[in-house]
C-alpha cells in the first residue's frame, strides 16, 4: 500500500473509528462525490463513451475506482485503461443499475466495497436544486446556522470561481412572520444560477440539513437588499476564475430527498 494519505483515506479512517457518526459518514460521501476518481475500464474509451469493467463478486457486481493513478497501477499490475471522472458522475452512471463500487481495493487504507444501494443514495442526494425564494423578506438578521453548513458552503463556493461576485448568508424574517435563512448570490454570471443552486443544495445535504432550511436568491450589486444583507450577513467571496492558456474559462465546478447516509462496509 502507498504511504500517501489522501483526503479519502482520512475521511474513511474517521468514519471507521466512529461508524455511527452521521456527520462523518456524510463527509466521506462528500469526499467521494467531489474527488476525481480513476475508473477502471473494460477497454480504452472511444470519445466520451466509457465502458467500466464490471467484476462479479459474492455481494453483487461492482466497478472499481481509485483516487490515485498509482493505486490503479498497483491493483492492475501495470497499465490499464481508465477514465478520470468526478465521483458524482460515476454515482450517476451507476444509479439504478444494481452495481456497487469498489474503492481502492487492496491498495490503500480506504479499501472498501459500497453496495449498489449506497450508490443509488449518493446519486439521488446529488440530484435536484433548491428553489429560489419567492416570499418577500421583511428584514434580515444575523444568521444562526451550524458550523458544518458554513464550512460546507465555503468549500463548495471555493470551487465556483467566476460564477458570481460573492454570496451572503443571513437570517431572514419574511412578511407574515416566517423565519429562515437566505443565501444571496451577488452578480451571478448569466446561466450560472442552476450550478450555484446545486452547490448550495449539496452543502446542505452533506451538512445533514434539509434543503428547505435555506432559500437561495440572486441579486445585483445595485439592489438595495445587498447593502441590508451586508450589515448582518456572512459574506463569501468567490475566487476569480482560472483562465487556462487560450483564454477559455472553465465551466461550473459543482455536478429522493436523502435520508440517512448509508453506512460503509
Amino acid at each position: 500500500m502507498s504511504d500517501v494519505v489522501t483526503l479519502l483515506d482520512a475521511a474513511h479512517a474517521a468514519v471507521s473509528a466512529d461508524p455511527d457518526n452521521e456527520a462523518l459518514r456524510l463527509r466521506f460521501y462528500e469526499r467521494l462525490a467531489d474527488g476525481e476518481m480513476i475508473l477502471l475500464l473494460e477497454r480504452e474509451a472511444v470519445g466520451e463513451a466509457v465502458e467500466p469493467r464490471v467484476f462479479e463478486i459474492e455481494g453483487g457486481p461492482v466497478v472499481l475506482v481509485f483516487d490515485r493513478e498509482e493505486r490503479l497501477a498497483s491493483f492492475s499490475g501495470g497499465i490499464a485503461p481508465y477514465a478520470a471522472l468526478p465521483g458524482r458522475v460515476i454515482a450517476g452512471m451507476l444509479k439504478g443499475q444494481g452495481i456497487g463500487l469498489g474503492v481502492n481495493l487492496g491498495v490503500a487504507p480506504s479499501s472498501m466495497l459500497l453496495p449498489a444501494e449506497a450508490m443509488d443514495w449518493l446519486a439521488m442526494a446529488l440530484e435536484g436544486e433548491p428553489e429560489a425564494a419567492e416570499a418577500v423578506p421583511e428584514r434580515f438578521v444575523v444568521p444562526k446556522v451550524p458550523e458544518a453548513l458554513v464550512t460546507g458552503l465555503d468549500a463548495k463556493l471555493a470551487k465556483a470561481g467566476g460564477l458570481a461576485l460573492s454570496a451572503v448568508l443571513a437570517g431572514v424574517v419574511y412578511k407574515g412572520g416566517r423565519r429562515g435563512h437566505i443565501l444571496a448570490f451577488v452578480d451571478a454570471m448569466p446561466g450560472a444560477e442552476a450550478a450555484l443552486a446545486r452547490a448550495v443544495r449539496e452543502a446542505l445535504v452533506f451538512s445533514g440539513l434539509e434543503a428547505g432550511e435555506l432559500d437561495v436568491v440572486f441579486l445585483r450589486s445595485a439592489d438595495a437588499a445587498v447593502a441590508a444583507l451586508g450589515r448582518v450577513g456572512l459574506r463569501f467571496d468567490l475566487p476569480e476564475p482560472e483562465v487556462p492558456e487560450g483564454g477559455a474559462t472553465p465551466g461550473a465546478a459543482p455536478g429522493m430527498d436523502p435520508a440517512r447516509p448509508p453506512k460503509l462496509r
